[in-house]
């Protein structure tokens, strides 16, 4: 029994030891922590900078030099002739401008004319169609003429009497080239639709 009791009061002593010297540490780490590092402190102060005209002479009593001024520059005398300017060797290119027609409705007129005569010298005196074929009912004419709609060409329908009968013919143009009829022949042809070259003069 008695060697039990000082079992445990070595484990209490231990236990209070081990609190008291944590103690002891913890403020010798606060008190570390409170005083200034010399080095730190003494850089950490903000420095100086010297004036760009101090001179380190002068606590001993000498004469304080003055920045070197800059050399003045000479000024032309009153009396002086101004400076001619260069002259421009560049040529500006001149600009021509139509002369204005005393007779306006006049040049208006010529030049229509010119360009009708142009026009008939590229044609031969005909105009063409593209027929797209002839039908005994207004009906059937009705039909094709909208199946060349589908196909983005514009016909007409036109009525004509032939042996007594009315027949209705599917017709796209007038066109004033040849060539021009030709082609849209050939597309009609490729589409799988039968169609003539048609020529009425003028």
């Amino acid at each position: 029994m008695r060697h039990q009791q000082q079992r445990g009061g070595t484990i209490l002593g231990f236990i209070l030891g081990l609190l008291v010297g944590l103690g002891i540490a913890f403020g010798v780490a606060v008190y570390v922590s409170k005083i200034p590092i010399p080095f730190v402190t003494r850089d950490a102060q903000p420095q100086t900078l010297p004036r760009p005209n101090w001179n380190p002479n002068t606590a001993l009593g000498g004469k304080v030099t003055p920045p070197p001024t800059a050399p003045a520059v000479p000024t032309a005398p009153a009396d002086a002739p101004p400076p001619q300017a260069t002259p421009n060797t560049t040529t500006t290119p001149a600009t021509t401008v139509a002369p204005v027609s005393a007779d306006p409705l006049g040049d208006l007129a010529q030049a229509q004319l010119q360009k009708s005569q142009a026009k008939a010298a590229t044609t031969d005196g005909y105009q063409y169609f593209v027929q797209a074929g002839a039908f005994r009912s207004k009906a059937d004419a009705d039909g094709q003429r909208a199946k060349l709609g589908l196909l983005g060409q514009e016909a007409r329908v036109s009525e004509r009497e032939q042996n007594g009968r009315p027949v209705f013919r599917v017709r796209i143009g007038p066109m004033e080239q040849r060539a021009e009829a030709e082609a849209l022949k050939k597309q009609l042809d490729a589409a799988g639709i039968d169609s003539a070259l048609v020529r009425i003069q003028r």
